[in-house]
């Protein structure tokens, strides 16, 4: 007698497909440490050999599946991107990184449409799909390579903006090109969507997220994993409500995600491990349902014009949106180099891709074949040629000291706070003696982080310019702004 269920052999071959990716791409790493070989190029290529033109182990021809389990995944990668957006990211890119991330993407997505036009020989919607749906950066490829490739703070803070905000914006194009497809849109009805879907989807996150993170500063939760899980239903309420009312619900996660990122810092780091992990999971399942879903068999009519398009999107269409979004910016040619390398493709377009198959347009394979091939491309060229590029420019920098401690740790079990301050030009602490300097309320200034040493702090210490101060403080809710206050050497008032 045996009990045997359908999800066994699934489970078990995916359990297969996800170590052998992992491990090989680590001994790959191991053995070249020149080359980077992005792990999400072995999980397509594991899901092609797993699938039905490879071992036939597993078989996947439900698109509308692929859709539904990757507008889940997608929540979670934006809500993650959103939370990893600090607010010092925002203060040195903000400008650049939200052009990038609305004027980017929509020249992008129209060069890159017309490079399909003119290769193709396609009409203009079908065009303009493929250039909307592969128009952005993705948000979990990015972090993920910038985890194993140092960039200059600058560099690496726009990349982060972009790539935590662009998403909607194709998403946007890619939903109103197919209405445009059911029925012709004018200008005005363009103008409108657009206002509905990115204004509302802003404004319900922005008001999901700062009730969530006035909720849960003031609520304390019996065990510190309901935190994270409790975030991702916030997140998901963000996008449900959004999506009721025919709002963006992309838009609204990522909003979500950032507010509660910047105002809920006690617990930040803790649920930030958890959706880190979500999100990373979302990615390489995503990337394992492309392999599983497409016929390598079947594409070969599509892959000289299908590599012509990744050429235009990677050499022409995405420079000249960095160029452009980035000019007057004081970016020097070598960033601007970096970051149109950096624009790494990922999860998004491969859930993206799914949309026109569920709706049925002509061409609805096509654009899903070109999109296979540029993902492929961008992961393939773009993943392993980063790092060198980035040593042969000469912007290669050592890791920061301070970036394992990103963030406010709390100190569980105890009444206290660890928190960091970043040192700023316009903070009153610049530039002084710390026995010149009051020192903060109901706190001890720990340790000093400075470049790539930690000092331990005396009277004679001078505060520098980029210092992070790490302090140790009481446990209350205001502490932050009582020693944001403090740093700028302001009086506070409760």
């Amino acid at each position: 007698m045996q009990l045997t269920l359908e999800i066994d052999t699934v489970l078990l071959v995916g359990a297969v497909m996800a170590l052998s990716a992992v491990f090989t791409s680590a001994a790959i790493t191991r053995r070249s440490r020149r080359f980077h070989i992005p792990g999400a190029l072995l999980f397509l290529v594991l899901g092609m050999v797993f699938g039905d033109d490879g071992l036939n182990l597993i078989s996947l021809d439900d698109a509308e599946l692929v859709q539904s389990i990757g507008v889940v995944a997608l929540l979670f990668i934006l809500l993650e991107g959103g939370m990893t957006t600090k607010p010092t990211d925002l203060r040195l890119a903000a400008l650049p990184g939200l052009a990038l991330a609305t004027l980017g993407v929509a020249l992008t997505a129209a060069i890159t449409a017309v490079g399909v036009w003119l290769v193709l020989d396609v009409d203009v919607v079908t065009a303009g799909l493929i250039g909307a749906v592969v128009g952005s950066t993705d948000a979990a490829a990015v972090f993920s390579m910038m985890r194993t490739t140092p960039l200059p703070r600058r560099v690496a803070a726009l990349l982060r903006v972009e790539s935590g905000s662009n998403d909607p914006i194709a998403v946007m194009l890619t939903v109103g090109l197919l209405a445009t497809f059911d029925q012709a849109a004018s200008g005005g009805q363009w103008a409108w969507f657009a206002v509905v879907q990115l204004i509302g989807g802003g404004l319900v996150g922005a008001a999901v997220g700062t009730g969530a993170a006035w909720l849960l500063r003031r609520w304390t939760l019996p065990v510190e994993g309901l935190y994270p899980i409790t975030v991702a239903a916030i997140g998901a309420l963000a996008y449900g409500l959004a999506a009721t009312l025919g709002a963006s619900g992309f838009v609204a996660v990522y909003v979500t995600g950032l507010l509660v990122g910047a105002l809920l810092p006690r617990h930040r780091r803790f649920i930030l491990g958890f959706h880190e992990a979500i999100a990373n999971a979302a990615e390489i399942g995503l990337f394992l349902l492309l392999g599983l879903l497409v016929f390598p068999s079947q594409l070969l009519d599509a892959a000289g014009p299908a590599l012509l398009v990744a050429a235009v999107l990677t050499f022409v269409a995405r420079p000249a949106a960095v160029w452009l979004c980035t000019a007057r910016q004081g970016y020097a040619w070598r960033e601007k180099t970096v970051l149109a390398a950096g624009g790494l493709k990922g999860a998004v377009p491969i859930v993206l891709a799914t949309f026109p198959l569920t709706a049925a347009v002509p061409n609805a394979q096509l654009i899903f074949d070109v999109v296979f091939f540029v993902v492929l491309v961008s992961v393939l060229v773009q993943g392993i040629s980063l790092v060198p590029l980035v040593q042969r420019l000469g912007f290669e920098q050592p890791q920061p000291a301070w970036a394992p401690v990103a963030e406010a740790l709390p100190l569980e079990g105890i009444e206290i706070d660890l928190i960091e301050v970043h040192v700023t030009p316009d903070l009153a602490l610049a530039g002084r003696r710390l026995a010149d300097v009051a020192g903060p309320p109901d706190s001890i200034i720990t340790a000093i982080i400075r470049h790539e040493d930690v000092l331990i702090p005396g009277g004679e210490t001078t505060i520098k310019i980029d210092d992070v101060l790490l302090i140790t403080s009481r446990r209350d809710p205001d502490a932050l702004q009582r020693l944001t206050a403090w740093a700028r050497g302001e009086t506070w008032q409760s």
